[in-house]
């Protein structure tokens, strides 16, 4: 069964969604993985589909993941790249970018506890390519995205995460990832609480778009 959701309004509100994972309900494996059979028919570059997908349940491994992903969140929200501490000078983004903070912070706390943990994968070789990298993570990004519009349609919160990409060899030793495999995202999946999803605000178009020329 999927939400009785237009187009639309599944690409405006599939949301980040941190505090509102559920930590305590299971979330069917099968579930998972009718999302990512959708996630299999985003494009990707030559066709190649070089993607792999690793959907992390056991309990241990998701706590060691979880424990490196605090580590590192702890680290973040300290630093001038904090979410937290962006636009502190503007009275109408400052809160929300503290309440942005806020949400990160539970995040890296439970990481752990969330029920799935979904990390896309690519084949790159033992080194990622010089020079531009935009068609080797143009073949998996896509489906990543697919993989959370699909589920939000069944009833599933998601939050794209990269952190732990800073200690991805850890992550890859704990997950027996092949040399030339290269992480993308560490995506918590989990059944939300509430359903008061809908669009964020965002800056004006007018604000950022170009016709013909910059």
């Amino acid at each position: 069964m999927t939400l009785n959701l237009t187009p639309d309004e599944l690409l405006t509100t599939t949301r980040t969604v941190r505090k509102r994972l559920d930590l305590t309900k299971p979330v069917p494996i099968e579930l998972v993985k009718e999302c990512l059979e959708i996630a299999l028919q985003a494009p990707s570059g030559s066709n190649r589909q070089g993607w792999q997908w690793i959907v992390v349940t056991d309990p241990e491994v998701r706590a060691a993941i979880g424990k490196i992903y605090g580590e590192l969140v702890d680290e973040y929200l300290g630093s001038n790249q904090s979410a937290a501490k962006l636009f502190a000078d503007d009275p109408e983004r400052a809160p929300v970018q503290q309440r942005v903070g806020g949400s990160v912070a539970w995040l890296g706390e439970h990481m752990g506890e969330v029920p799935v943990l979904v990390i896309p994968c690519i084949k790159a070789g033992a080194t990622l390519p010089a020079g531009n990298q935009a068609g080797l993570w143009g073949s998996l990004l896509p489906a990543a995205w697919s993989f959370a519009l699909a589920a939000r349609a069944r009833g599933l919160g998601t939050a794209w995460t990269t952190l732990h990409l800073q200690r991805e060899a850890e992550v890859a030793e704990l997950l027996e990832i092949p040399a030339g495999f290269h992480q993308a995202a560490l995506i918590p999946t989990a059944f939300y609480t509430g359903d008061t999803f809908k669009p964020a605000p965002r800056e004006p178009l007018d604000n950022l778009l170009h016709i013909d020329r910059w």
